[in-house]
Parts: structure tokens; sequence; C-alpha cells
């Protein structure tokens, strides 16, 4: 991809572009690279600086991850949104660890942490940008930890399944038990009994492959 194109994209994103010199933009155009993660791919392990990444195709995963394995999802990236917090070199005040998969085959385009921490050091207006994108973000992380520590199981799930359908317009949720109880911090067999539960009460038809809302009033109901 060329400099050209770069130059293009972060012209709609970047709210600072217009305010920069020549000579910084120029240089994150040089120092960004567009790559394609398959389905599955760990894009950003804990501490290292893997730069800005802008998604423009696919699914991104963010999760934190405790010291016996057990993961819980902090929210997902599609087309159009921007991972700031892989860019732990620019964001040295976010000091826990953050993982990055790519859930499906992603399409992204990646500005080089320490081009874009070097930029940022000689333009608050970058810096200032960086902060807002991850602040912006915790407001998700808050609803997450919040379900997990006062809500019900099987509001937990209803809620997933609801905004899920919701997102893609869909009643089909092609996710497996697995997956759903890994973007709920949960375990699958907890995952998987609730399932069974909404199936006998004829909300939901349930598969290994996935889940098919078949009464989506009483989904919202049970949400809300």
């Amino acid at each position: 991809m060329s400099e050209i194109v770069f130059e293009s994209i972060y012209k709609e994103i970047f709210p600072f572009w217009e305010t920069i010199s020549d000579a910084d933009r120029e240089y994150i155009c040089r120092n960004s690279y567009r790559v394609t993660y398959p389905k599955g791919k760990n894009i950003h392990d804990g501490g290292e600086c893997s730069g800005v990444i802008f998604v423009r195709s696919g699914s991104l995963r963010l999760y934190i991850m405790s010291d016996e394995g057990k993961e819980i999802t902090l929210y997902r990236l599609h087309r159009g949104d921007l991972c700031m917090l892989s860019a732990s070199c620019v964001l040295d005040s976010v000091t826990f660890e953050v993982f990055v998969d790519a859930e499906e085959d992603s399409e992204c385009c990646v500005v080089s942490g320490p081009a874009f921490a070097a930029v940022s050091g000689r333009n608050p207006d970058i810096r200032i940008f960086a902060l807002e994108t991850a602040v912006s973000r915790f407001s998700d992380v808050m609803w997450v930890m919040q379900q997990i520590l006062f809500m019900s199981m099987d509001k937990r799930l209803a809620i997933f399944l609801f905004d899920e359908s919701v997102r893609t317009g869909s009643d089909t949720i092609a996710l497996t038990h697995g997956q759903i109880a890994r973007y709920m911090g949960s375990a699958r067999e907890v995952v998987s009994r609730m399932l069974k539960y909404f199936a006998s009460e004829g909300i939901v038809e349930a598969s290994r492959g996935g889940v098919t809302i078949l009464d989506k009033k009483r989904l919202r109901e049970l949400a809300l």
C-alpha cells in the first residue's frame, strides 16, 4: 500500500492530521504498513508495543488474562475501529497488559508504535487524541466488569445474544459455545447449560456451531 493511500485513510480517521507538519505526516505514512491477520492470530501479546491498529475489515478481540490463563474479553473491534491499547509505547500511563487476537481474517493498517510515539511527542494534539481514544473504550470495559460482578448469568447471556444479533443484523449467532464463553469471561459448560435452558423455554435453538434466536421479545425482556 502506497504512502498516498495511507495519507487518504489517515486524513479521514485522524482529526489532528491537518494540524501537524508535512514532515510528520510523511513520517507516519512511511512507517505504516498493511497486514492481513489470519483468524486466530495473536496480534498483541501483552507488554510489547505493536503499534496503532486501524481495522479495515474483519474483527479483533481485546482481552486480559489471569495468571491461571482465564480470559476476560474487554471489547471487540470491527471495520472502521481504531486500537490504541496495542501501542503501549504511546500510552505509557496504561500499565496493565492487554492481548489482541484476530477473531476472523482481518485486514488492518498499522502505524509503527515508536514512530507514532515520536510524532506524538512533538504534537500535543496527537497525544490528546491517543488518550481520548483509549479513555473512550473504558466505558466498554466498565460495562463488562459491571456484568461480571453484578448480573446473573441468564441476563448476561441474553444481553450478549441480543447485542450480537443487533450488531450482525441476523437472528443466527455463528459462534460456538466456547467462543461465547470466552467473550463473556465464563466457562463453556456454564454457557452450554444456560443455552440449554433458553432452548427448553423456546427462546433459542442451540447447536455446536451457533445459536438461532427464536423468540427475540422474550430474549429482550431477559436482557432488560
